[in-house]
C-alpha cells in the first residue's frame, strides 16, 4: 500500500466515527455498500466476446469485432454500469470514499472464482500524475490492491504511467475516444516482461483506454494483457 492509499485509509477510518457509513445507493445506515444493493448487482455473463465483453452464448468474437485486431486476450466486466454499481463507482471515484475499494474487490472476486483467466500479476490503469494529485488516490490502484489480496495476485504499480494527460472519454465518439488516448501509456521499466497481465479499471466503455493500456503492456514486455473492470457502460449508450 501506498503512501496515497495510506492516508485515504486513515481519512476514511476518522470520517467513519464522525459521519457513520451509509450505503451509496439506498442510503441505510452501516455501510457505504449495503448487503441487499450489494446481491442486487447482475453479474454480467462470462461467455462473451473476447474483444468488446459483449454477452454471448460462447466465448467467440461478435460481428462487431470480427476482424478487428486488439491487444486484449480478453475483456470482462462484473456487471453493467446502472444503480447501484453506478453510485458506488462515483463515489469510489470521485466523492473520496476510498473505503469502498474493498466491498467492490469482495464481488470482483465473486464474479473472478466463477471463471478465472490465466494470468500472473495485476496492473491499475494508471492516471496521470495531475489527477493522482488532484483526487488524491488512483481508484483503480485501490481496487487492484484490495483485489489482488484476495485472490493471490501480485500487483505491479507505476511500471505502466499515463504519459500524458488527457481529456475526459465522457462525451466524445468512439474514434474520438480511441484517439485522445492512442499512446498516452508507457512502461517505465520491465516488470511485466513475460508476464501475463490482467488490467484492473472502474468502468469499462469502448474499452478505448484498455486497448491503449494492454498495447503499453505488450510493447514494455508484456507475453499477454487480459482486461476486468467493475462496470460496463450499456451496449446501447454506446456510439
Amino acid at each position: 500500500m501506498n503512501v496515497a492509499e495510506t492516508r485515504h485509509r486513515t481519512q476514511t477510518q476518522a470520517l467513519d466515527l464522525l459521519y457513520p457509513p451509509h450505503c451509496v445507493a439506498c442510503e441505510r445506515v452501516g455501510a457505504w455498500l449495503c448487503d441487499d444493493c450489494a446481491a442486487s448487482i447482475t453479474p454480467l455473463p462470462t461467455a462473451c466476446c473476447p474483444r468488446c465483453g459483449r454477452p454471448m452464448p460462447t466465448s467467440r468474437l461478435c460481428r462487431t469485432c470480427r476482424g478487428r485486431r486488439s491487444p486484449l486476450q480478453a475483456l470482462r466486466s462484473l456487471g453493467s454500469y446502472t444503480s447501484p454499481l453506478r453510485e458506488a463507482v462515483h463515489a469510489l471515484k470521485y466523492d473520496g470514499l476510498a473505503a469502498l475499494a474493498d466491498p467492490l474487490a469482495a464481488l470482483l472476486e465473486t464474479y473472478w472464482r466463477q471463471a478465472p483467466l490465466p494470468v500472473t500479476v495485476l496492473a491499475p490503469v494508471p492516471l496521470h500524475r495531475g489527477r493522482v494529485r488532484y483526487r488524491g488516490y488512483n481508484q483503480a490502484a485501490l481496487l487492484a490492491s484490495a483485489f489482488g489480496s484476495r485472490v493471490g495476485l501480485p500487483v505491479v504499480e507505476d511500471c505502466l504511467v499515463r504519459r500524458r494527460a488527457t481529456r475526459s472519454q465522457v462525451g466524445l465518439s468512439v474514434a474520438d475516444r480511441h484517439a485522445n488516448v492512442n499512446e498516452a501509456f508507457c512502461c517505465v521499466d520491465e516488470r511485466v516482461r513475460g508476464e501475463r497481465v490482467l488490467l484492473i479499471d472502474d468502468v469499462c466503455t469502448t474499452g478505448a483506454t484498455l486497448a491503449a493500456a494492454a498495447q503499453a503492456l505488450l510493447d514494455g514486455g508484456a507475453s499477454s494483457v487480459w482486461a476486468l473492470t467493475l462496470a460496463r457502460a450499456p451496449f446501447a449508450t454506446v456510439r
